[in-house]
């Protein structure tokens, strides 16, 4: 059996022995997705998209009701409430893509939380526990971006739109806070099964 293949079934058996002990909602929702070979991410986005009945990229209360319950997993209608206030993370009456997957994905490995770790403190030039342009400069090379190549962005707003990729959903304000930071290669990592290579991909990307 390939390592891929091996990992995804330990996770199955894993979030099976799980999903029949824990009474925590979300620890179970989470556990019956990757239960049935949900591969990380991916199929929590699928899983999203069969919620989503009117493709807005949002779910209702409604759709997510309608979606748990195709899904199979047998849960009572105030357990589907309660889920759906614990994602619905910023309280708008809605869920989108991103508060769905940050509740959902698989929690990290102390070796990944590690290397991520290592390379905020890298960029935390100032050790202020947040990333601003200013601790960019002299760590991230601007020269070989192709915007600042032809004039049409300067350095500061390349390396503003550098930290836009890590700023966590509508607002974002210039500022990653380490929690930003680690959230965002959560959903990397969710793509990743094989620890080395993600501390390949780290090292390669932060010189750690």
């Amino acid at each position: 059996m390939a390592a891929s293949a091996r990992l995804q079934k330990e996770l199955e058996i894993q979030s099976r022995n799980i999903l029949a002990t824990t009474k925590d909602p979300l620890e179970r929702l989470r556990a019956a997705c990757l239960a049935r070979g949900a591969q990380g991410i991916k199929g929590l986005s699928i899983l999203f998209r069969i919620m989503d009945d009117d493709r807005n990229r949002k779910l209702s209360l409604d759709e997510f009701r309608k979606g748990v319950e195709e899904y199979g997993l047998n849960f009572s209608k105030t357990e589907i409430s309660e889920l759906f206030r614990l994602i619905d993370v910023d309280q708008s009456g809605s869920v989108d893509y991103e508060e769905f997957l940050r509740k959902l994905r698989p929690a990290m490995n102390n070796f990944r939380l590690d290397l991520i770790a290592r390379a905020f403190a890298k960029l935390d030039k100032n050790h202020d526990g947040q990333i601003t342009i200013e601790d960019l400069r002299g760590v991230y090379d601007v020269k070989k971006h192709p915007k600042y190549l032809n004039g049409e962005w300067s350095q500061d707003e390349v390396l503003r739109h550098f930290l836009d990729c890590f700023d966590y959903g509508k607002h974002k304000d210039g500022v990653v806070t380490r929690e930003e930071f680690v959230d965002y290669y959560a959903g990397v990592s969710a793509s990743i099964d094989n620890d080395m290579y993600f501390d390949l991909m780290m090292r390669n990307s932060w010189k750690i």
